[in-house]
């Protein structure tokens, strides 16, 4: 038998059982072809980085992971766009998103893909201390790989939730948060949190949702196909947002799923292109 997700997962999150809460939130089980979506995107950021190799490895901060690339655009004033991978907080990297920088560069942009720690090595709190830090870093030595323009800041599931947060950050000028996870308190209580060992104090600070609303401009995208978690988060933060009257606007990608939706960053027509040329433009 097929589990079948709740509609509204938070709403009745006491009454399900730990497989159900895992699943609630397992986005590579509920898309079946979510491993080959995976290794064709990899692939793809493989040789898009070996074709693009001049602004790589730039390090922001002393451990390991704390470096950018940077994909720089046709002018020293064109739009930086950077981009938080996802992967839980506790896998990926930059590496393996390069290819997304392929629909904005055709537009000119600078595109800008940092990495850093994953947990268990970090916790969230850390995680989050590190954009900060590679957004100061970004500020300051930008304009030498033509990334001295705007900011606009995304990024993908738990890029998404950095994203958020992000956009407090001084240097950012707008945000397209994808897929993303925007109250932590369900997290604490799924597989998920085995590595992330999430604390009351970092459920409280560091979840969008509960923090004051930032008045810059911030899209919010998900794909219809998502687990209805995911869907639920984003609704319920634009909402949050639209109640302060906070710029933005609520994107449902038809038919896509937590892998295929970034099939709209990738392409230069695609609609998440489009809505952060949107963004720009709006400034």
């Amino acid at each position: 038998m097929v589990f079948q997700y709740p509609e509204h997962p938070a709403s009745r999150w006491a009454l399900l059982n730990q497989a159900e809460r895992d699943a609630a939130y397992n986005n590579s089980a509920a898309v079946v072809n979510s491993a080959d979506l995976v290794k064709a995107r990899n692939d793809a950021s493989a040789a898009y980085r070996a074709a693009h190799p001049d602004a790589l490895d730039l390090a922001y901060g002393p451990s390991a992971r704390e470096a950018w690339d940077i994909y720089p655009g046709k002018a020293a004033e064109a739009p930086c766009f950077v981009f938080i991978h996802g992967g839980y907080w506790q896998a990926g990297s930059r590496e393996n998103f390069a290819c997304l920088a392929a629909g904005l560069a055709a537009h000119g942009w600078t595109v800008a893909l940092p990495g850093y720690t994953l947990a268990p090595e970090a916790d969230l709190q850390r995680i989050r201390d590190e954009i900060f830090r590679a957004l100061d870093w970004l500020a300051g030595h930008g304009g030498q790989y033509r990334a001295g323009g705007r900011i606009i800041v995304s990024g993908w599931s738990a890029g998404g939730h950095l994203a958020a947060l992000a956009l407090a950050h001084p240097a950012v000028q707008a945000g397209l948060a994808l897929s993303g996870v925007f109250e932590l308190a369900p997290i604490r209580d799924t597989y998920l949190n085995t590595k992330l060992r999430l604390s009351d104090a970092e459920i409280a600070t560091l979840s969008p949702q509960r923090l004051d609303v930032v008045h810059k401009p911030l899209a919010i995208a998900y794909g219809s196909r998502e687990v209805p978690a995911l869907v639920e988060d984003s609704r319920a933060f634009h909402a949050k947002r639209a109640a302060a009257h906070a710029p933005g606007s609520l994107i449902p990608v038809a038919g896509a799923d937590h892998f295929t939706i970034l099939d709209q960053l990738r392409r230069p027509d695609g609609l998440l292109t489009r809505a952060a040329l949107d963004l720009a433009q709006g400034l």
